[in-house]
């Protein structure tokens, strides 16, 4: 999945003061398609501006997360990931072998959690699907 969101945009929108740092971080995080942690964040922000610290890439992280703007994701590999808080849901399937991450809709499955959770009792409201994998072509190498 394709995304392009403006962080920077949904900064003002919030008001969220936004210094120049936090320009750049939010670039980084717009222009990022993978799910990236604060250590990658820092590289690709202070390959911009050399003066952003990653304690201010963490400080800025955790604000935009909290405003609603970034979604952070544990999978499993001891890294907080983040990406902007998606417009849609989606789910993830995660490669555990090489870490990326694919993001997928199949409504058929989003139908299928509705009907678990009615015959529960249950009304969904919110929920986190991440399936972990590994590559089919590479099951097939041994």
């Amino acid at each position: 999945m394709s995304r392009t969101i403006d962080i920077e945009a949904l900064c003002a929108e919030r008001g969220l003061r936004i210094t120049d740092q936090r320009r750049v971080i939010a670039r980084v995080l717009s222009e990022s398609e993978d799910h990236p942690d604060v250590e990658k964040l820092h590289e690709r922000a202070s390959s911009i501006d050399p003066n952003i610290s990653i304690a201010t890439v963490y400080r800025t992280v955790r604000l935009f997360e909290e405003a609603g703007i970034l979604e952070r994701h544990d999978f499993g590999d001891g890294r907080a990931r983040y990406e902007p808080a998606p417009e849609a849901h989606h789910d993830h399937l995660i490669d555990v072998e090489s870490g990326k991450v694919v993001e997928f809709v199949d409504p058929e499955l989003e139908q299928l959690q509705r009907q678990i959770a009615e015959k529960l009792g249950y009304r969904l409201v919110d929920h986190r699907m991440e399936l972990y994998g590994v590559a089919l072509d590479r099951d097939r190498k041994d």
